[in-house]
């Protein structure tokens, strides 16, 4: 079980420098929009956030944090990616069917978008350019 979390998949080379970049850029962009979130729930101002499940403000943006920030930063690493986009598929789905569900498809597009890229990785895994590959190497000698 434990050596398909990290099993990068087996494809060419053009699909892993595929992969990598697909990684790097949706890591990347996600990680912004933590940022700014983390940055909300540390600093002094009170907590102006959405409660969509019920659970709070502090909490929900607590959740988009981890998700965002810190799930974001392992997918860019390449580091527990298929474990690491289930947080980050939970939270653009939030955001587009109970978020955004009243709001039509352009304000339910991005978080879409997000998910379909999160589901490509979650599926194919993180290629050979990740530190799950070198972990799953490790795993198989």
């Amino acid at each position: 079980m434990i050596k398909k979390i990290f099993n990068p998949g087996h494809y060419t080379l053009r699909i892993n420098i595929a992969l990598l970049f697909l990684r790097l850029i949706v890591g990347t962009f996600m990680l912004t929009h933590g940022l700014g979130k983390f940055y909300a729930l540390i600093g002094d101002a009170p907590i102006q956030f959405p409660d969509p499940l019920g659970l709070g403000a502090v909490p929900s943006l607590a959740l988009a944090v981890f998700a965002e920030l810190f799930c974001s930063i392992l997918l860019i690493f390449g580091l527990f990616s298929r474990l690491a986009v289930i947080p980050l598929l939970t939270t653009m789905l939030v955001a587009a069917f109970v978020f955004h569900a009243k709001d039509g498809f352009g304000a339910q597009e991005l978080a879409l978008l997000y998910t379909s890229i999160y589901t490509v990785i979650a599926i194919a895994g993180a290629g050979r350019f990740s530190i799950d590959n070198w972990i799953y190497s490790k795993l198989n000698r």
